[in-house]
């Protein structure tokens, strides 16, 4: 039974965790650890597998003598938990085999390694949990472990920061849960899944479900303005736990918010879709803005998880528009594109913050774009496999990240079928805002990939730079070739998709095999298809073709040219493009208006021989106007509070009596 393989699987991880703590400083344990966790790993995802594979409509439920004494413990492994228990399963495969590599190196293993299998094991159990009490302890469970892994270099201040926000926000997130879950168990408290599908849910209480949802699930996945702890985590936690908190724990969160809004909260209202993909398309532009900004290869992975999330939502908003039309043939297409852009999500995020692991590793922690440089000559391995990820980010054929984009615009096409008015004016503006950060997520690692890997080193630590352990290129390896192969062949992962969406629309997309195993024809091959192999093969011969003109049928007359210097004689790296020169136009463009963004140009006069300078100014709005006042204001209320601890006895038997009186008045008002 699937559903209980599920559950021995997270008991295993917690029992590897146990083991670590227990182990204390054995010297073979790290890689003891990691190994254990990707074998249960690889088990997991063969029963998530097995449950999607097998088409059993529901799961069965399993009830343990645990939790709340008259609820206990209700776990159920359906084609949605089990869609999402995949994708976390094949990240943190990927992840533990790349731990493999970097565990050999790793400093102080103690602090992570009883932290990371309970980590995997509060990340399994989300998909599992089948009533609210379960689901928000496993829930809290995952917070508190990748919380204690973001603290791993507490002894850094950055790090201590990034923590505690990241604290703050998931406690706020979990708190909007609870509100969330209490609301749609309504007064009679019944908290398992099957008694809150039963009730009805509309009014203020639908308007409170789907913005605590949005809260709850946003704050999690990082969707403006909650995704201020998203940055500095993802850079203070090491690379094999960024990966995972990017590539898997945001996945969770994406499958909390469609189990609320499309399982649990009952039919939509059509005003839910709207309100989504705005969300949605706002997140995919400043996630990719800030990604723009920065200069630190983490932190610009980080904000890229913003704009792969906001598209995501985007979908889930056109899943919610279409269902509450009554139109789920175009709900099944959107919810389909968001589902598979999830996992795609999945292996090209997780490539990519390996990548940025292996420089970090081979450059002894370098992370600065313009102190790097020349990369693919030292870490050939690493940087062909980086190439393959920032394809794949970038929605560029034939790699998976186009497949589930190219699904997403197959479902803005759909939406002339809408027939409510603000729906289908909403859909072609979030259609052209998708455009945009299709063609901003082009530009954004072109600069990624071109800062860091080519050129000339700008820095002695690029100059040094050396490839990372074998395990960890293994781990890099699979992830491309996964990418590559859901690019080419996306029509069996599409239909094993099926059963997921089936049990939360009502019906799926045609079955893609009966279509021929190459093609992808979403809504039938007559409103259009994408052929993988067909695709790929005119590439290739399209591209060795004109390889071939330039090379055998130009003029064989050898000649010879210095290449072209820009009118710097000198070959300095200095001549380069840096990272923010190289943003320069955008940020000219988008950055006055994003963030205030300004730059001082200080030029020398004539004559004198003191350098340029030149100073770029920005500021983070959202952070501004949304964080920094309660801050400021908690600041205040901690400071004036702070008197409490110096009263008399006499004045805090006063206080006490004070607060009971009220209490009483408040219950006797109540009733």
């Amino acid at each position: 039974m699937p559903v209980i393989l599920g559950l021995c699987c997270a008991l295993a991880l917690l029992a590897v965790a146990v083991v670590a703590i227990a182990a204390g400083r054995s010297p073979g344990l790290p890689r003891a650890v990691y190994a254990a966790c990707l074998a249960v790993s690889m088990v997991g995802g063969g029963a998530a597998l097995a449950q999607l594979a097998g088409g059993a409509a529901g799961g069965t439920a399993v009830v343990l003598p645990l939790g709340l004494p008259w609820l206990g413990a209700h776990f159920r492994l359906d084609g949605l938990g089990a869609f999402f228990l995949l994708v976390v399963s094949l990240a943190d495969a990927l992840a533990c085999l790349y731990a493999l590599g970097y565990a050999a190196d790793e400093p102080e293993p103690g602090r992570i390694l009883p932290f990371f299998p309970a980590f995997l094991a509060g990340m399994s159990l989300v998909p599992l949990a089948d009533d609210a009490f379960t689901f928000l302890l496993s829930w809290e469970f995952m917070s508190l472990a990748s919380w204690a892994l973001v603290l791993k270099e507490h002894e850094r201040g950055e790090a201590r920061s990034a923590a505690y926000l990241y604290l703050v926000m998931a406690g706020l997130g979990t708190a909007a849960l609870l509100l969330c879950f209490g609301l749609l168990a309504g007064p009679g408290g019944a908290y398992d899944f099957a008694a809150i599908r039963l009730r009805a849910h509309g009014g203020v209480a639908g308007v409170l479900v789907l913005v605590l949802a949005l809260v709850g699930a946003g704050s999690k996945s990082g969707l403006v303005p909650l995704h201020a702890w998203l940055p500095p985590a993802h850079a203070a936690a090491p690379s094999h736990v960024s990966a995972l908190m990017s590539g898997a724990m945001t996945k969770v969160a994406v499958y909390a918010a469609v189990r609320l809004l499309l399982d649990l909260a009952g039919p939509p209202a059509w005003w839910w879709g709207a309100a989504v993909m705005v969300v949605g398309a706002v997140s995919a532009v400043m996630g990719l803005l800030y990604a723009l900004m920065e200069g630190d290869l983490k932190r610009l992975l980080a904000c890229s998880t913003v704009e792969n999330l906001g598209v995501i939502y985007v979908c889930l908003g056109f899943a919610l528009g279409f269902s509450a039309a009554g139109l789920p043939a175009g709900a099944a297409l959107a919810l389909t594109a968001g589902l598979l852009h999830a996992l795609n999500h999945a292996l090209f995020k997780g490539l990519l913050f390996m990548g940025a692991g292996a420089v970090l590793h081979g450059t002894g922690g370098e992370r600065d774009m313009d102190r790097l440089g020349g990369l693919i000559h030292r870490l050939p391995v690493t940087g062909l496999f980086v190439l393959v990820g920032a394809a794949a980010i970038s929605a560029l054929p034939p790699f998976n990240g186009f497949v589930s984009e190219w699904l997403l615009f197959h479902a803005i096409l759909a939406s002339t079928a809408l027939p409510l008015g603000l729906l289908r004016f909403l859909a072609p503006a979030i259609g052209a805002v998708m455009a945009l950060a299709a063609a901003l997520a082009g530009a954004c690692f072109v600069r990624f990939y071109g800062i860091t890997f080519l050129g000339r080193p700008r820095g002695e630590p690029a100059r040094r730079a050396h490839e990372i352990a074998r395990p960890a290129q293994a781990a890099m390896g699979v992830a491309a070739a996964l990418c590559f192969l859901l690019g080419v062949f996306p029509g069996p992962v599409v239909d094993l998709l099926g059963g997921a969406v089936g049990e939360v629309i009502g019906t799926a997309l045609p079955a893609q095999g009966r279509q021929g195993w190459l093609s992808l024809a979403p809504t039938g091959p007559e409103a259009g298809s994408y052929d993988g192999l067909v695709l790929l093969v005119f590439i290739a011969v399209s591209g060795l073709g004109a390889a071939y003109v330039v090379h055998r049928l130009a003029s064989d007359r050898t000649r010879r040219a210095p290449a072209w210097d820009c009118g710097f004689p000198e070959p300095s790296p200095a001549t380069q493009y840096t990272a923010s020169s190289f943003a320069q136009p955008l940020r000219r463009v988008f950055g006055g208006y994003a963030f205030l963004a300004r730059e001082e140009v200080d030029m020398p006069e004539p004559g004198e021989v003191r350098p340029a300078i030149f100073r770029l100014r920005w500021r983070d709005l959202v952070w501004e106007g949304c964080y920094a006042p309660v801050e400021a204001g908690l600041a205040l209320a901690t400071e004036r509070l702070n008197a409490l601890q110096f009263l008399t006895i006499r004045r805090y038997l006063s206080l006490v009596f004070g607060a009971l009186v009220l209490l009483l008045l408040v219950v006797a008002t109540w009733r």
